[in-house]
């Protein structure tokens, strides 16, 4: 024992107990007077006491006071190297965006104030315990974000940096909520794609590629040292973390073309302290995030969504966006409406048909030039207000005129040897080639509440040539994840199967990702020849035929949660017109109509295996309970006090009322 306590508490030295007991304190006096005495809160006042304990100067306290709020995680070196590391490269370098906006904020006269809740990897959590809180944290830390800006009751707006899946929608959603106050969100950028190597979509199928005899040890083991080519930013592939950054700037919420910035370089950096003038401007000129979040505003981050191809993950973030911010919540009728009127314009990773990083999507104009060819359409909504003090229509004059839209789209050309042009398409030259719409949502008696499907990145060597994806094939089923990929590794499952994947839904895991079976069914040989149904989501950088959020989920009493290994499932996905089914249409030997088989399926019990996974934290039970009583993932996995209240006002009447005493005569 005496041993540990020595090792533990270390050798020895004299001058740590050499302590002061007081100070002499900050120098100078506050700026009182004898109004703020006497009619300002003594919180208020205290606060100006710290605000000097923390160094900053007497005679600079009464200028504006900006909260910067950022999801920053790990801790750097002054250099940049690393001292403790966080969960990812998309919070890693945001705390320089974070000085420079509060650099500006000072420079400006304003008092600074910074603030972080952190965020978690989805990329590291596939495949482990940890993607069962991954959708969760999102509310819980909207939840503090909202406590943060609210606990800092003298500010006078919100400067918001985020950059990845989760961290990014929560202080959105969080900012969405502050109706009264200028606020606006910086976009935390991306890394940048090796010179030579793999992206960080494809990298994470290394253990199943290893498995089919396809990539040895020492390929895996360099391909995976260089992914992650510089040390900030989210993943190169327009997955769930640049989708959210592209929407922010689509709704308004950021200024035009700084969604996808390279993290760590000048034009980043410009961005921190655009924002922070941007605020101020707001809050001068009395603009709030009431006039700029608008049912417009969220129809505009739907289109432009659309026209990028977007992950599926943002069918839960933009409603619960709209949510907060006291916006008409759309429906899967709406969403349906807009992907099949708004073409697909952006070639990226993972949707292509050319796989450019990100990157190149920022530098040929990104979210201002898509919106160029949507205003020629007549598809987006022109005088919603924006962050930059103007209306979109403005925006997008000042834009394409504007000399950063040809140098960056000039320097595309010089640096990669890329057409702009050919990143971010014309609506003509996107029909020319191909390219087709992107989310579709298949109903049937499997999914009689509906489901959704990136439509667009089915493999095209398996859809006809009348653009439709046609598979009848025998249900391999799994009630998880673990027990799926270990049967794709194991040869279990085969080309032409239909790999259902049931009890991960919200109630059973927190509705995880499923990136382990999409990418590896992406990338080994057989894997477009599957199709794969599930409760669960996927990662924005999924393709395939990959239909998730199918509801109700299994474990909710789902049809999708009675289906048997060998029943006989009908898949059908029209490309062209973004319809589609999936029907239980046999078993064994027997065929039948799907009004025939969402009978059988009415009289089955549940999957014997089905259940929430044994694991499952107690928080992200909560979760899904609040979130169900709150109109489920179709709304969002929001948190809707009212309807929330009233549930449990209901319940605990019907348990007072069980509880009450019989009455009647003998």
């Amino acid at each position: 024992m005496s041993e540990a306590i020595r090792f533990i508490m270390g050798p020895e030295t004299p001058d740590r107990y050499d302590i002061y007991t007081h100070a002499a304190g900050p120098e100078g006096k506050l700026p009182l007077t004898a109004d703020m005495l006497l009619h300002l809160p003594s919180g208020d006042l205290f606060g100006l006491s710290q605000n000097v304990g923390m160094g900053w100067k007497p005679e600079r306290l009464l200028g504006k006071q900006v909260l910067i709020l950022s999801t920053q995680g790990g801790l750097r070196a002054e250099d940049g190297t690393p001292v403790a590391l966080g969960y990812h490269t998309g919070h890693w370098e945001v705390g320089l965006l974070v000085k420079e906006a509060a650099l500006e904020v000072g420079a400006l006269g304003g008092v600074p104030f910074a603030a972080a809740v952190s965020d978690p990897c989805d990329g590291r959590s596939q495949g482990t315990t940890g993607m069962f809180d991954s959708l969760p944290y999102r509310n819980d830390a909207a939840i503090v974000l909202r406590r943060l800006i609210r606990s800092l009751p003298t500010r006078s707006g919100v400067i918001g940096v985020g950059t990845c899946d989760k961290g990014l929608p929560a202080m959105m959603i969080a900012l969405a909520a502050m109706h009264d106050l200028p606020t606006i969100i910086v976009p935390g950028g991306v890394t940048l794609p090796p010179t030579a190597g793999e992206d960080a979509g494809k990298i994470q199928t290394i253990g199943a590629r290893f498995s089919q005899g396809q990539i040895t040890v020492d390929e895996a083991a360099d391909l995976g040292c260089r992914v992650c080519a510089t040390p900030g930013g989210g993943c190169q592939f327009l997955g769930t973390a640049a989708s959210a950054q592209v929407v922010a700037e689509a709704l308004g919420m950021a200024l035009p073309h700084s969604a996808l910035a390279p993290s760590g370089q000048p034009i980043w950096r410009d961005i921190a302290r655009q924002s922070a003038r941007a605020v101020q401007r707001m809050e001068a000129d009395g603009v709030a995030m009431r006039d700029i979040l608008t049912d417009a505003a969220i129809e505009n981050a739907m289109v432009v969504h659309a026209a990028f191809g977007g992950s599926t993950n943002l069918l839960l973030h933009i409603p619960a966006i709209a949510h907060a911010a006291g916006c008409r919540i759309p429906d899967v009728a709406d969403w349906t409406r807009v992907n099949k009127a708004v073409p697909r314009l952006v070639s990226v990773l993972p949707n292509g048909p050319e796989y450019h990083p990100t990157i190149r999507v920022f530098m040929a104009g990104g979210v201002p030039e898509v919106m160029l060819h949507l205003r020629r359409l007549g598809l987006l909504n022109l005088q919603a207000r924006t962050v930059a003090g103007v209306t979109l229509d403005e925006q997008l004059d000042w834009w394409e005129a504007s000399e950063r839209r040809g140098e960056v789209r000039k320097r595309l050309l010089e640096t990669d040897g890329i057409d702009p042009d050919q990143v971010i398409m014309s609506p003509e030259r996107a029909a020319a080639i191909g390219v087709t719409s992107t989310v579709a949502f298949p109903t049937g008696n499997l999914a009689p509440e509906g489901s959704v499907i990136k439509a667009t990145a089915i493999d095209p060597d398996v859809v006809g040539p009348d653009g439709v994806y046609r598979h009848t094939g025998q249900a391999n089923v799994f009630t998880s994840e673990k027990e799926a990929v270990k049967a794709i590794k194991e040869g279990r499952v085969q080309a032409g199967d239909i790999l259902v994947l049931i009890g991960r839904g919200p109630s059973g895991t927190g509705m995880e990702e499923t990136y382990q079976l999409t990418s590896a069914l992406k990338h080994l040989p057989f894997g477009k020849h599957v199709t794969l149904l599930t409760d669960a989501r996927f990662s924005g950088v999924s393709t395939g035929a990959c239909i998730g959020h199918i509801g109700p989920e299994a474990l909710a009493g789902g049809p999708i949660g009675k289906v048997r290994s060998g029943d006989w499932i009908e898949v059908t996905i029209d490309r062209n017109t973004l319809d589609g089914s999936v029907h239980f249409v046999g078993q064994g030997e027997a065929r039948f109509s799907p009004e025939a088989g969402a009978a059988v399926l009415a009289a089955r019990s549940l999957h014997p295996d089905l259940a929430a996974d044994p694991d499952l934290p107690d928080d992200t039970r909560l979760w899904a309970a609040l979130q169900a009583a709150s109109g489920g993932t179709w709304r969002g996995s929001i948190y809707d006090v009212d309807r929330i209240v009233e549930t449990l006002k209901a319940g605990m009447d019907a348990i007072a009322s069980a509880k009450l005493p019989s009455s009647g005569g003998s």
